[in-house]
């Protein structure tokens, strides 16, 4: 550890925990994937956002993500494309109608779209790319021989934690799955209030500002 930097790992472990459990958007998509479609997709969407974190991880080895806050312009195309495409999942979700499709389904369905999805929902965040590039490195020292590396085993840390809390919350969106299946007029009203909180937070990402 001392060659990459590391530095209070046990305090770094216990911070990226508190995180990783403070609700937000990650917190509710997969419990709406894994609702409306089983644990198995609130598992591609878990993995989805747990693969956005490798990328912005990567973006602060690298010092990209310090571009964003450097640059105004960088930050806000980024910030109004995450919001638009939120708002985009959200609205199809408000007003899609339950008799063109199986109760067990939501509009963009499937692995690969839940996956898809989640990964987009946290690579077009600017806020978690910033979140990176301040966090990581209070635990690295940047006189270490490789700090480089420091980052990244504690970006995978991270990710190891919110991987672990986002598997639970995929086992807890199926037992909300299983209820929709035997009672499937829960089911619009489920996408309609999931699709309005979806735009809510797309709202609120395209008016945050860089701090």
């Amino acid at each position: 550890m001392e060659t990459f930097g590391i530095q209070h790992y046990e305090a770094f472990l216990l911070a990226s925990i508190a995180l990783n459990l403070t609700p937000g958007l990650d917190t509710f998509y997969i419990l709406t994937r894994s609702g409306r479609e089983g644990h198995g997709v609130g598992m591609a969407a878990a993995l989805g956002i747990n693969a956005g974190c490798i990328v912005h991880t990567l973006a602060a080895v690298l010092g990209i993500s310090a571009i964003l806050m450097t640059s105004a312009l960088a930050f806000s195309v980024l910030k109004y494309l995450g919001a638009a495409y939120l708002v985009w999942i959200g609205l199809r979700m408000v007003f899609s109608r339950a008799t063109t499709r199986p109760p067990t389904e939501t509009l963009g369905k499937g692995f690969a779209a839940a996956f898809r999805q989640g990964m987009l929902t946290n690579v077009l965040n600017p806020k978690v790319a910033l979140f990176f590039l301040a966090f990581l490195p209070q635990f690295v020292s940047m006189h270490a021989a490789h700090p480089q590396i420091g980052l990244m085993l504690l970006g995978l840390s991270f990710i190891g934690t919110g991987l672990t809390w986002s598997t639970v919350l995929a086992l807890m969106g199926g037992r909300i799955h299983r209820l929709l299946t035997t009672r499937p007029q829960f089911g619009q009203w489920m996408d309609r209030l999931c699709g309005t909180v979806l735009v809510a937070f797309g709202v609120k990402l395209a008016l945050q500002q860089r701090s």
